[in-house]
């Protein structure tokens, strides 16, 4: 009975983790989907995709349909809403806001400092790409860093994604196995550039560190509100500096782990 018992347990734990991976990958490949869809449809229709339409369309697809309406979605057919806690941000929910910011970027500092003595390369997020083109769109990219990016992707990641795994697994384990999902899904936003593997998986890899901050400040606080406005806060200020850089840096190699 008792190995029986443990066997269903693991069974449980396992099915959740194939489950949650599958709602956080489907959410992003419907947000694919009908982002293609879309850009298609504008294309036949003879309307030019600026940097600034592919911006617009990828934060409403991907952002908006893909993780924001796939999360709410699997929230209302599974009677999920009790997983996700949010109430207007109390003074220490602030103050964790602020931190988890700081150590955001502390983090990436010594990332930089690691990857720069193991000679190990990075792509960039394929955003870089496009504001070089066209920097102004970098001035959408920043608000939208707090009105849809960090609110969506910490209500599927967070909200949905740990707060089920934490049924099962525990805070921690929760928390590891989210990030790690999460990381996972930002693939495509890295594998544009060095056709080489670890340039890839570098970026990924940090993503997924940098992802237990949100989920810690999520548990810690049991408000949904305090790992999106760190997650847009984070966003925004490297937003703004790459439009900085662009727009007056003469021209220097700017880059950007957005997440």
């Amino acid at each position: 009975m008792a190995t029986a018992s443990r066997f269903d347990r693991f069974s449980d734990r396992l099915v959740t983790v194939v489950a949650m991976a599958l709602l956080g990958f489907g959410g992003l490949a419907v947000g694919i989907v009908s982002l293609t869809a879309a850009a298609v449809g504008l294309q036949s229709a003879g309307v030019e995709l600026t940097p600034l339409r592919q911006i617009v369309l990828s934060l409403t697809f991907i952002q908006g349909v893909g993780l924001a309406v796939v999360g709410l979605a699997y929230v209302a057919v599974r009677d999920r809403a009790g997983l996700i806690g949010v109430r207007v941000p109390t003074g220490r929910d602030l103050l964790w806001v602020a931190a988890g910011v700081v150590a955001l970027f502390v983090l990436v500092f010594a990332a930089g400092l690691l990857l720069q003595a193991l000679g190990l390369e990075s792509n960039q997020n394929a955003v870089v790409d496009l504001a070089r083109q066209d920097p102004s769109i970098l001035l959408v990219m920043i608000p939208a860093a707090f009105l849809v990016i960090g609110p969506a992707e910490e209500l599927l990641f967070r909200g949905i994604i740990q707060g089920r795994l934490r049924t099962v697994f525990g805070p921690a384990p929760a928390i590891l196995v989210a990030s790690v999902i999460f990381g996972l899904a930002h693939l495509p936003a890295y594998a544009g550039g060095s056709g080489d593997v670890s340039a890839v998986a570098v970026p990924v890899g940090l993503l997924s560190v940098l992802s237990v901050i949100f989920g810690v400040a999520y548990e810690r606080t049991g408000n949904l509100v305090v790992p999106a406005l760190i997650h847009g806060a984070y966003d925004a200020i490297l937003f703004s500096l790459l439009y900085f850089v662009l727009r007056y840096g003469g021209g220097a190699t700017a880059g950007a782990l957005a997440v």
